[in-house]
């Protein structure tokens, strides 16, 4: 003899999908919230009010008659390589994209290959590395991650 579906049958498929779909959400929220890092930008409405000054600095920067390069070496250093093997000075930041370290100042100094190295290495992992370079009197903001 078999038995037939009951209310009871039904009471346990509810509560089974809807518990399903509670601790999906549950997970999803979790990991959504440990791994953001913040917002881009501050105050979209100001940063908007600078986007045309970004991109004049930008066409400026295109058309000077060198260019730079940023890169990590074996060590994990840093490296800023001048296409022109001129005189460079640089000063920097790290920033862990998901934010789950704090950001790292780069200091640079002098390599032997020529250009500029950071005086400390990079912790292990991904990072958003920005860069201001000065050369002949101009400065070339740059951005990379590297690994």
């Amino acid at each position: 003899m078999s038995r037939g579906f009951t209310g009871r049958h039904m009471w346990a498929v509810m509560i089974g999908f809807f518990g399903l779909v509670v601790g999906v959400n549950f997970t999803m929220a979790t990991f959504a919230s440990r791994t953001f890092g913040g917002t881009v930008v501050d105050n979209s409405y100001v940063a908007s009010q600078k986007f045309n000054g970004w991109l004049h600095a930008a066409r400026a920067q295109a058309g000077y008659d060198w260019q730079a390069r940023l890169g990590v070496d074996a060590a994990r250093h840093v490296t800023v390589v001048l296409a022109d093997g001129g005189a460079v000075t640089a000063t920097g930041t790290a920033h862990h994209p998901l934010g789950g370290a704090p950001d790292v100042a780069l200091v640079f100094a002098p390599r032997s290959a020529g250009g500029l190295q950071s005086t400390a290495p990079l912790p292990p992992g991904r990072w958003l590395v920005r860069v201001a370079v000065a050369h002949d009197g101009r400065t070339a903001r740059l951005a990379d991650t590297l690994q």
